[in-house]
């Protein structure tokens, strides 16, 4: 699903990506403002980070919109979207779909004309907010109105019928304060716990501890609001924060030690495992190293 930049606990973060434009990527507009006030208004900042390249932290609340063309030749546009343990509300080809938690990068192709639009749901918060667990939706990509309740889904469907006319970053807009005025976002604080816990790489038993649940229950917890296990939560948070370190580090064992891999080998099979690519051609042209 369509990832983001790095955030604080942040309200929204509006971005939109043209394909094919010059640069690694579009420009991002960032509306941040506190959760519990809902977004704000905020001054656009450019963001050169190409799509498969952004990130997801551990934020509370975090909403995204996404266009893409194809370029002026008319061929198909591709962008490789890694996992980043979030789900989201897509408009695309006319239809609003949830995208599930994913565990694996897929390949999101787009042709000329063709915009797509949503908002980013953060690890966590779509269970609650949409009546499902999210182990039921990972991998997968469903209408929402078979997730959702038919007055919710029809009350979305008819806001972004409204805003089409005026382009996806309405569209996004009104997907964002359509669902969200029906239903804010909220996270437990076990729920928080186990994703700061697993995000620093934390082992399962200190989760537990901290959280007070059993082994049993917390992996039960974990596919319900994560759509899997901390082990692979873990590893799609280790991968994101590579990704991050990728910009600023001047080579892959920099990138391997500063994210949490074992050693650069560790990097590379799990960026194997999570995406189908190598680390070389997932950071190209980020670091010294290539």
């Amino acid at each position: 699903m369509y990832s983001e930049r790095p955030a604080q606990l942040r309200g929204a973060a509006l971005w939109q990506v043209t394909a094919g434009s010059p640069g690694p990527a579009g420009a991002m507009q960032d509306r941040s403002g506190p959760t519990d006030q809902g977004p704000t208004a905020s001054s656009a900042s450019a963001d050169p980070t190409p799509l498969a390249a952004r990130e997801a932290t551990p934020t509370l609340a975090a909403s995204a919109s996404a266009s893409a063309s194809a370029s002026a030749s008319g061929s198909a546009a591709a962008e490789l979207v890694l996992p980043d343990a979030c789900m989201d509300i897509v408009w695309t080809g006319g239809r609003l779909v949830v995208a599930g938690p994913d565990t694996r990068a897929h390949s999101v192709e787009m042709r000329a004309g063709e915009v797509a639009a949503g908002l980013r749901l953060a690890p966590g918060t779509a269970p609650a907010l949409l009546g499902v667990v999210a182990h039921e939706l990972r991998d997968q990509r469903v209408p929402l109105d078979e997730v959702w309740s038919a007055r919710a889904s029809r009350g979305v469907a008819e806001a972004v019928e409204r805003a089409a006319p005026r382009g996806p970053g309405a569209v996004a807009a009104a997907i964002e304060d359509t669902l969200l005025g029906l239903s804010p976002l909220r996270q437990g604080v076990s729920g928080q716990v186990m994703l700061t816990m697993s995000a620093r790489g934390a082992e399962v038993t200190e989760i537990a501890r901290e959280t007070g649940w059993s082994e049993r229950q917390l992996r039960r917890h974990s596919h319900e609001l994560f759509g899997y296990g901390l082990a692979t939560l873990r590893r799609v948070l280790r991968l994101q924060a590579a990704v991050r370190l990728a910009g600023t580090e001047t080579s892959l064992a920099a990138v391997a030690g500063g994210a949490g891999y074992s050693d650069q080998a560790h990097l590379a099979r799990d960026v194997r495992a999570l995406t189908g690519t190598t680390p070389t051609a997932l950071f190209a042209g980020r670091t010294a190293a290539g």
